[in-house]
């Protein structure tokens, strides 16, 4: 257990924040009374989220800077169409997670409420003999981050349009080209109390909120092409960056758990080794 404890954290929560792109519906009702309406601005992201919303899934490239300035990168699918999932692959080394897998990559999935990582079996513990190590997403952002998260806050891309919509000191920064794309860029300033459930996931008493110290404020960069739909998303966490490609959109196979025989569950374990540093 000692590998999980103290070598796995980074990967784990590497895999959640970068996933972590939107508010519920209360982020978004409160973010509204402080928005600075700009016509033309919003009507971009409003097609822009009923487009991705429709589409349902895409296949996006994805960058995570930690605290230190430690990258890691990692590439798959999300998928929203039917409750929001992901399948992702990242350098085992880069998350620091080389010592549950020979592998030069680790998969990381998210389902119902959960994340699994494809580990090698272990010789002891909640890992003997299994090939997928789960962690709830309460070991991640605590009991009350957890909470919120399970009760509106959409982690889609279409959910983090819809935030866009409603955000201060939104701006149109011009056009540019992103991976051979045009594409026009908007920046959007989201303080605590605009950050609704998100802010709580992201301040409670879990991995994130150690990861990154607490966020009193996200800064959500995105480019649309000519066609409304995102060429790249950026969230500023202040010590955490995520850096999000949209490469295709639609067509994903649905995202199911590994099966229960071949699955170890540490949050417990995890959840212990904090209160222990903490």
């Amino acid at each position: 257990m000692k590998h999980i404890r103290f070598v796995a954290w980074t990967g784990i929560t590497v895999a959640a924040l970068g996933a972590t792109t939107a508010c519920g519906a209360d982020g978004v009702k409160r973010a509204a009374e402080v928005a600075d309406h700009a016509d033309t601005i919003m009507a971009a992201f409003g097609r822009a989220t009923d487009k991705t919303d429709e589409l349902g899934s895409a296949e996006v490239k994805m960058t995570t800077t930690l605290p230190g300035g430690q990258a890691v990168a990692m590439d798959g699918t999300y998928s929203w169409s039917d409750g929001f999932a992901f399948d992702v692959e990242m350098d085992a080394e880069q998350a620091r997670m080389q010592a549950l897998t020979a592998s030069k990559t680790i998969r990381a999935l998210y389902v119902d409420g959960a994340y699994y990582y494809d580990v090698d079996p272990q010789p002891s513990g909640p890992l003997r003999g299994k090939e997928w190590m789960k962690v709830d997403t309460s070991a991640v952002f605590g009991e009350q981050g957890a909470a919120a998260m399970q009760n509106g806050a959409d982690q889609s891309p279409t959910q983090a349009l819809k935030q866009l919509r409603y955000a201060s000191n939104v701006k149109e920064l011009g056009a540019t080209t992103v991976d051979g794309r045009s594409a026009t860029h908007y920046r959007a300033t989201l303080d605590k109390k605009a950050m609704g459930r998100i802010g709580d996931a992201y301040n409670g008493d879990g991995l994130a909120n150690r990861m990154t110290g607490g966020v009193d404020e996200l800064v959500i960069d995105v480019w649309l092409d000519g066609k409304d739909l995102p060429v790249r998303m950026t969230q500023d966490m202040g010590a955490m960056k995520v850096s999000m490609d949209f490469e295709k959109f639609g067509g994903a196979k649905r995202i199911t758990a590994p099966p229960a025989a071949q699955t170890g569950d540490v949050t417990d374990q995890l959840k212990n080794a904090q209160q222990q540093q903490g």
